[in-house]
């Protein structure tokens, strides 16, 4: 269903429509969540959970190049032979991957992902069938109780759409502080900071996720949201979760619910610290209460696994996770 943009979609997208008259339509189109361009005569789009290609469209290798560094510099960055990837967000929140020729053997690869205004509150959740009424009961009660609930899934599973339906169950007196790489989490709290992290820019340092996430621990917040955890900000989150900030929400990428355990124990040895293993797997244990895993069946995103985090065995080494929930 193609409409016209709000008039920050319309500002962010206008300096590069230009270059990407052909795709225009699928970028406008409400119902395409995704366009992927592999070189100049090939082009995807995800719409309805569904990858489908868009026959008879071709963007020429150069005008794919000069939007690549249009976009590039709209948002203060740059993308050349020099430094051939970008992954950039414009304004309106779309985020933007390219890799350019020839470091991308077919032509320059670009992939948009559409910012959703559309927001899932837990009951619509239920309704188009991401999660079980009981399974809802069950989380908005951890949250009401302040336990840590990380949420795992693969690219595009829909973990940020649950995270902000259960974020909408904390409490309106409580302080939250938001940390994210790109803005994403949609909540509307009275006592809420925001904090996005600043990729290295000419003239400007980063500003990383674990800098952030270490100021965030010194304006006292009730809860911490991490939008994704993805490297040595484990170490300091984990130090948080285990030093009385309960409540937190936060999401990883992984290809199950016990795997994620995995993936965060990975994720906060990325910190260099000087810690056994099995010390680092146990704190883990203490500080994450909740696991919910997400994937996508048949076009559809559903929470396929709700695991309980009892405790960690250092003489088997392994996690006591009772079952929740099961999709079958």
């Amino acid at each position: 269903m193609t409409g016209p943009f709000d008039e920050m979609s319309e500002a962010a997208w206008g300096r590069i429509f230009p270059f990407l008259r052909p795709i225009e339509a699928l970028i406008r189109d409400s119902e395409i969540s995704e366009i992927m361009i592999n070189g100049e005569g090939v082009v995807f789009f995800e719409k309805d959970g569904h990858m489908k290609r868009a026959c008879g469209l071709t963007i020429p290798e150069r005008s794919l190049q000069v939007a690549a560094r249009n976009i590039a510099r709209a948002l203060g960055d740059e993308i050349s032979e020099e430094k051939p990837v970008l992954d950039s967000r414009l304004p309106d929140g779309s985020r933007v991957a390219v890799v350019l020729a020839p470091v991308s053997v077919n032509g320059t690869a670009m992939s948009i992902r559409k910012f959703q205004n559309r927001r899932y509150n837990a009951e619509e959740l239920v309704r188009l069938g991401t999660l079980t009424g009981e399974v809802l009961a069950e989380l908005r009660d951890a949250v009401l109780a302040k336990r840590n609930i990380l949420i795992s899934g693969g690219a595009g599973s829909g973990k940020t759409t649950l995270l902000n339906a259960l974020a909408a169950f904390i409490p309106e007196d409580e302080r939250l502080i938001v940390i994210e790489d790109t803005s994403e989490i949609q909540i509307d709290k009275p006592n809420l900071v925001r904090f996005e992290e600043r990729k290295q820019q000419p003239g400007l340092p980063a500003v990383t996720i674990r800098e952030l996430l270490k100021a965030s621990l010194r304006m006292r917040p009730d809860r911490i949201l991490l939008g994704e955890v993805r490297g040595a900000e484990a170490f300091d989150l984990l130090q948080a979760l285990n030093t009385g900030h309960s409540g937190t929400l936060s999401t990883i990428h992984a290809n199950s619910a016990p795997q994620s355990l995995t993936r965060l124990t990975t994720c906060v040895m990325m910190a260099g610290v000087e810690l056994p293993h099995k010390a680092v797997r146990s704190q883990i244990g203490d500080g994450i209460h909740f696991l919910v895993h997400l994937e996508r069946r048949q076009g559809k995103r559903v929470v396929t696994q709700v695991f309980a985090v009892k405790a960690y065995d250092a003489v088997l080494d392994r996690y006591d996770l009772e079952p929740i929930y099961e999709y079958s």
